[in-house]
């Protein structure tokens, strides 16, 4: 099968679609056909040499989502047949002809819901409904600071915030991508230029000095302390992301009168039996908003899987609003 392999770590042009052997399939896993494919800043890390993949996972071969086909359920396999349409996360290897996953990790493409925009839901929704809902206990007419809001988190975080009944302010640090999440969701935009952070102030304004319940951090670095300065009183700050850079300066005190509370979070490295669960949780409160289109995923562009490089190009250069999509069904 053809599959992107990592042949040049530290380049967004170190990938190459190679001949690679089809993986075996055990008896509570699937076989899928991929029809596509979605990057992920954690791709374009691995493919840059800075944040190797787990063990057991294909460790040269990128990918943390996909939709497709099952093509072959293991014997003990109860919650799918073959020439299902699935989708879910995996610790690597999506952008290839072929995966295998656990079935307890895959979930049901929704009626009406093409592959390639299917694609681009695991990651971005299952991350921002964990961060949002499941750990940030986000209720109705809470307030909601979304940073990098145009990134594929960002752009689900928005929906979920409406479906949930909040209330959102997201940041971006251009106002075209603001303009382009307008379409989205309703939310009050907030242009954060690149240099020192300064939001604060703006978002007190919003919520009448009374500051936020969440924020869902993407950015993290300068963004931290800068975003302290918004919560309210037992606020949560959800770390999902460092594209500002993994350390912080942090006044404790305002941590400590404020109440509140910061929570890392990622998906990729989490047991069987967590993914399992957040997956069920996101079926059963979220995935039926998709097949009635109340929610969609975002996809900034469709690219053939041998356009691998041309994707990561665009997502290094934060380019991009929403998902990037790899079809795989051009590999050939």
């Amino acid at each position: 099968m053809k599959a992107v392999r990592i042949v040049r770590p530290g380049s967004v042009d170190g990938v190459e679609l190679a001949d690679v052997a089809e993986p075996g399939c055990g008896p509570d896993e699937l076989l899928v056909q991929v029809q596509a494919t979605a990057l992920n800043r954690a791709d374009l890390l691995q493919v840059l040499g800075r944040y190797p993949p787990p063990p057991g996972v294909p460790q040269d071969i990128p990918g943390l989502e996909y939709a497709g086909t099952v093509l072959r359920a293991g014997e003990r396999v109860q919650r799918f047949r073959s020439g299902e349409r699935v989708m879910g996360l995996v610790g690597g290897g999506a952008f290839a002809e072929r995966l295998v996953t656990h079935e307890r990790e895959a979930m049901p493409v929704p009626e009406g819901l093409e592959l390639a925009p299917a694609a681009a839901v695991p990651e971005a929704f299952l991350t921002a409904f964990d961060a949002l809902v499941l750990q940030g206990e986000m209720r109705p007419h809470a307030r909601v600071l979304v940073h990098a809001a145009a990134s594929g988190v960002g752009t689900a975080a928005l929906q979920l915030v409406q479906l949930f009944g909040a209330e959102a302010i997201g940041t971006a640090r251009t106002e075209e991508k603001l303009e382009r999440c307008r379409a989205v969701a309703p939310f009050h935009p907030l242009l954060v230029p690149p240099g020192a952070p300064r939001f604060a102030p703006r978002v007190l304004e919003l919520t009448g000095g009374a500051g936020v319940d969440i924020v869902l951090d993407l950015v993290g670095g300068r963004y931290l302390a800068e975003s302290l300065n918004c919560l309210a009183s037992r606020g949560r700050m959800l770390m999902v992301g460092t594209l500002d850079g993994p350390r912080a300066d942090l006044d404790l005190s305002r941590l400590l009168h404020r109440r509140a509370r910061i929570i890392g979070t990622v998906l990729r490295t989490r047991p069987l039996e967590e993914k399992a669960a957040l997956a069920r949780s996101f079926e059963e409160q979220v995935l039926p908003a998709f097949a009635g289109g109340r929610i969609r995923a975002v996809v900034d562009a469709v690219l053939p899987l041998a356009s691998a490089p041309v994707a990561l190009a665009r997502m290094a250069a934060n380019a991009s609003v929403g998902k990037l999509v790899l079809s795989v069904g051009e590999a050939r």
